[in-house]
């Protein structure tokens, strides 16, 4: 997928407008390049999206003919739906809504697993207004098995892995970049999840690829990353223990072969995002045994390591205790540890850049 133009959005999440189901809805906000122009959700309507996410002055409405006239702000383009379900399947509800942008001439963007432009009715509709459906999970043409690529000469590729689903991958890739640019370094964001592609405009959703190709997708996007800079920011998804999304991060650490990756802990999560079956409980794992299963399947292919932790520390009410909890971390894993979306992501980044460059096999000899 190309890198596109920036839009006007109204993003619809009604009835989900908070940090786990919404997460391509905060995504977007908190880092995306298009203007966001209203959320659509009857449930918060009246109010702003500033009062979770400070900073963003983006007005919450009930219906679609309130998003497309609000005073003093542009009409909308596009609608951009902002949850992730699991499954990534299309609420029922929504087809009404969907239908009455197509007739609005709004184009559609989805994460979904439920690809629109498949659904009879939704693209007839589109077909008839003259509108565009674009499926970001809709899988490349692409199809390649991995053939065990080097890395170029000079680049270092770090892959985001994470003990539990949904709890920020993507935004630490997104804010070590940032640091990393700020510092001067030719970093690049390698977009791996819907997510990621509606921030950056480009990359690969690669939980809807076959998984055969799964490896040599990941390996592919990465090479495309290496043509933009040096330092490779690879968006991570799943863990490794979870028990249905196991084999995207399999996938993404056999296909990106890291010289190094970095972990995103969420402290005060005990068990494993798994809300479609409420009576099991699957815990999730200590963090040095954890650590080291990562670093012990990477190698079977190609050597890396864990060289931080990056702290998920949203579940933590006040900064003093977030930073004991974040320096509970650092001692139970020895590694540098930070909140890079709380407290910024310069420090870890600094520390992450001097890790990386201290690895043995990072050298033009062995790459």
């Amino acid at each position: 997928m190309e890198p596109t133009a920036p839009r006007r959005l109204v993003i619809l999440t009604e009835g989900g407008f908070g940090p786990h189901h919404a997460k391509t809805a905060w995504g977007v906000i908190r880092y995306g390049r298009d203007e966001i122009v209203a959320i659509l959700d009857s449930t918060i309507a009246g109010r702003n999206a500033g009062e979770w996410l400070p900073g963003h002055d983006i007005p919450a409405v009930a219906t679609l003919d309130e998003a497309l006239a609000i005073p003093g702000r542009p009409r909308p383009d596009t609608l951009l739906i902002g949850i992730a379900p699991t499954g990534g399947l299309l609420p029922d509800a929504w087809r009404t809504i969907l239908l009455e942008a197509i007739r609005a001439g709004l184009e559609l963007h989805s994460g979904l697993h439920t690809l629109l432009g498949d659904d009879p009715e939704i693209a007839a509709a589109a077909a008839a207004a003259g509108v565009r459906i674009v499926d970001h999970r809709r899988a490349p043409d692409r199809m390649e098995c991995a053939v065990g690529r080097r890395h170029l000469p000079g680049r270092r590729v770090i892959l985001t892995v994470g003990t539990d689903c949904a709890i920020g991958k993507m935004s630490v890739a997104l804010e070590l970049r940032r640091a990393a640019v700020a510092a001067g370094d030719r970093a690049v964001f390698v977009p791996s999840g819907q997510t990621g592609m509606m921030i950056d405009g480009w990359g690969v959703a690669v939980d809807r690829v076959i998984s055969d190709f799964l490896n040599g997708t990941v390996e592919w996007l990465v090479e495309q990353g290496e043509g933009m800079g040096d330092w490779i920011l690879v968006e991570g998804q799943g863990s490794l223990d979870h028990p249905a999304y196991s084999s995207v991060t399999l996938g993404l650490i056999h296909g990106a072969t890291p010289h190094a990756m970095v972990l995103v802990h969420k402290v005060g999560l005990a068990a494993h995002d798994f809300d479609h079956l409420p009576d099991r409980s699957f815990p999730i794992a200590p963090l040095r045994p954890f650590i080291e299963l990562h670093e012990r399947i990477a190698g079977t292919v190609a050597p890396s390591k864990v060289v931080a932790v990056a702290v998920n520390t949203s579940l933590v009410a006040d900064e003093a205790s977030a930073r004991r909890a974040i320096a509970a971390v650092a001692a139970e894993t020895g590694l540098p540890a930070d909140d890079p979306v709380r407290f910024g992501a310069a420090p870890l980044w600094s520390s992450i850049r001097a890790a990386v460059d201290a690895l043995p096999w990072v050298s033009e000899a062995y790459t």
